[in-house]
């Protein structure tokens, strides 16, 4: 019973998330999309782009063996700019691979020793779904931010 609830924990939180990174990302445009607000950080768009290259891989490539090869360094320097539409397709893809992931662990596969690059401490895979989790919710409060800042609105920042 516990397994289960952990499996449905994470796979819900992912796909809250998921949908808030596409409701934070429908109202603009493709420009907005790909636009830096501020001289220091990233734009909406590379930081899909970021999200969707740690989901896949982390969980995609290292539990559920999907064989995805990150360029890390290319998910915030892409020059060559994918349609926002495209971006956030894979970036749901990614969320709805990992939420199958998360729902598709057996008891004792939380517990699996788990390592890879920049991630050497994660120890097994429920500290992996972890910390993915919350480095997406970093990541979205970040969107928050720059959604209020592209479209330059006097109302409030959007609520998580």
């Amino acid at each position: 019973m516990l397994n289960q609830t952990v499996g449905a924990g994470f796979a819900s939180r992912y796909e809250e998330l998921g949908g808030k990174v596409r409701e934070l990302a429908d109202p603009l445009t493709e420009e907005q999309f790909w636009s830096k607000p501020f001289p220091f950080g990233n734009s909406f768009g590379h930081l899909v782009l970021h999200l969707t290259g740690n989901l896949n891989y982390y969980i995609g490539a290292q539990v559920a063996a999907s064989g995805y090869v990150r360029n890390r360094d290319r998910e915030f320097t892409e020059s060559s700019l994918p349609q926002k539409a495209e971006v956030m397709r894979r970036f749901a893809d990614a969320v709805s691979m990992v939420a199958r992931t998360a729902r598709a662990q057996s008891e004792n596969d939380w517990s699996k020793t788990y390592s890879a690059a920049r991630e050497e401490t994660a120890e097994n895979r429920f500290n992996i779904f972890l910390r993915c989790a919350t480095h997406l919710h970093l990541h979205v409060g970040q969107m928050m931010y720059l959604q209020f800042a592209l479209l330059k609105s006097n109302s409030s920042p959007p609520m998580i």
